[in-house]
C-alpha cells in the first residue's frame, strides 16, 4: 500500500512542480524581456498576466508543501544542498512581486520599479535552473544526511541548466505575448520567440548530450535497452514540437506557438522523469525509501483529493475569464 501511495505523491508532486514550471514559466519570460519592451508597450505586457500571475505561484507553494509533509527525508537533504541558489530565489520572487505592483503606483521612480521586476524574474529563472542542475548532477547523502559542502550547487552544468531554463521560460514569455497581444508589441514577441526558440533547442542538445556522463544511472537509462526505446523517442518528438513552433510562428499563428513552447517543456520534463524514475534524489533516494508512513500519505492524499481539484477550476475559470487578446486602451490596474 506504501507503495501505491508515495507513486501517487510523487505523481502529485510531479504534476505541482510542472504546473509551475509553465505558468509561472510564461510571466518569468516577460519579466526577462521586459528591458526590449519600451513606454505603453510595457503596461500592456504586464496587463497580459496580471490576472493570473500571483495564482501561478499556488503550484510552487503546494509543491513545497507536499514535498515537506509526504517525503520529509528529501526535503531534509536537497534543501541544506540547495540553500543558496533556493534563497535567492524566493527574494527575487518577492522583489518581482512588490515591483510588479509599486510600478503602477508611481511614474517617478518607475525606471527602478521595472529594473526590479527585470531582474527579479531573472534571478528566479536562472536559480531555479541551477537549482534543476544541481539536483540532475546528484547530491552526496550519507546517512540519510546532506554531507556535501557549501558550494557543491555552483558547476559548470548547474549553470548551462540555469541559462537553459531562462531561456526556455523567454521562449514561453514571448510566445504568450504572441498569443495575448496586438501591434508593435506584437512583432518585437514574434521577433524573440524565433531567437529563444533557437537557444532553446541548442540549450536542450547540450544538456541532454551531458546529461548521461553526470551518472552511471542516466548513461543506463539513456542507452540500454529497453529503457533507450523511450529516451530514444523524446528526441524525436523535441524536433517535432520545435518544427512546429517555427511554422507556427511562420503562419502568423496565435495560439499554436504557445502550445508547442509548453510542448517543449512537456517533453524536457518527460526526459528527465525517465531518467529519475524510480529515484526522487537520483542515485541517493528512491521514492519509497523518502516516503512517510503510509498513514500520513493516505491522510494527506484525503485532503489534496478536495484541494487540487479546487486549485484547478480556479485556475481554469481565471485563464477563461481572461481569455482573448489584451485591449492596450484598457487597464487592469
Amino acid at each position: 500500500m506504501m507503495v501505491d501511495l508515495a507513486l501517487i505523491w510523487a505523481g502529485l508532486i510531479a504534476f505541482s512542480v510542472f504546473a509551475y514550471v509553465v505558468l509561472d514559466g510564461f510571466d518569468l519570460g516577460i519579466g526577462i524581456l521586459f528591458p526590449l519592451f519600451k513606454g505603453r508597450d510595457r503596461d500592456v505586457a504586464m496587463n497580459s498576466i496580471a490576472p493570473v500571475w500571483d495564482g501561478n505561484e499556488t503550484w510552487l507553494v503546494l509543491g513545497g508543501g507536499g514535498l515537506m509533509a509526504v517525503f520529509p527525508v528529501v526535503y531534509a537533504t536537497v534543501l541544506p544542498a540547495l540553500y543558496a541558489p533556493l534563497i535567492a530565489m524566493l527574494l527575487a520572487l518577492i522583489f518581482r512581486g512588490v515591483a510588479f505592483e509599486f510600478r503602477w503606483r508611481t511614474k517617478r521612480g518607475r525606471s527602478w520599479w521595472d529594473a526590479g521586476f527585470f531582474g527579479g524574474s531573472l534571478i528566479a529563472s536562472f536559480m531555479q535552473g541551477i537549482a534543476l542542475g544541481a539536483l540532475v548532477q546528484g547530491i552526496v547523502i550519507e546517512d540519510r544526511a546532506y554531507a556535501g559542502g557549501w558550494w557543491d550547487w555552483l558547476t559548470p552544468f548547474s549553470l548551462l541548466t540555469g541559462v537553459a531554463l531562462a531561456t526556455g521560460y523567454a521562449l514561453l514569455g514571448s510566445t504568450w505575448l504572441v498569443m495575448k497581444t496586438t501591434g508593435n508589441l506584437r512583432d518585437i514577441a514574434q521577433k524573440v520567440a524565433r531567437l529563444s526558440a533557437l537557444g532553446m533547442l541548442t540549450l536542450i542538445g547540450a544538456v541532454s548530450l551531458w546529461t548521461p556522463f553526470l551518472n552511471p544511472i542516466y548513461l543506463e537509462r539513456w542507452f540500454k535497452w529497453p529503457t533507450m526505446l523511450f529516451s530514444g523517442i523524446v528526441p524525436v518528438l523535441v524536433l517535432a514540437c520545435f518544427w512546429w513552433l517555427w511554422r507556427s510562428l511562420s503562419a502568423q499563428r496565435d495560439t499554436a506557438p504557445f502550445l508547442a513552447a509548453l510542448g517543449l517543456f512537456a517533453l524536457s520534463f518527460t526526459g528527465l522523469g525517465i531518467s529519475f524514475f524510480p529515484y526522487i534524489v537520483p542515485g541517493a533516494l528512491t521514492i519509497q525509501e523518502a516516503a512517510a508512513p503510509p498513514e500520513s500519505l493516505g491522510f494527506l492524499l484525503a485532503g489534496a483529493v478536495v484541494l487540487v481539484p479546487i486549485i484547478l477550476i480556479y485556475t481554469a475559470y481565471a485563464y477563461w475569464v481572461f481569455r482573448g487578446k489584451v485591449d492596450p486602451e484598457e487597464g487592469y490596474h
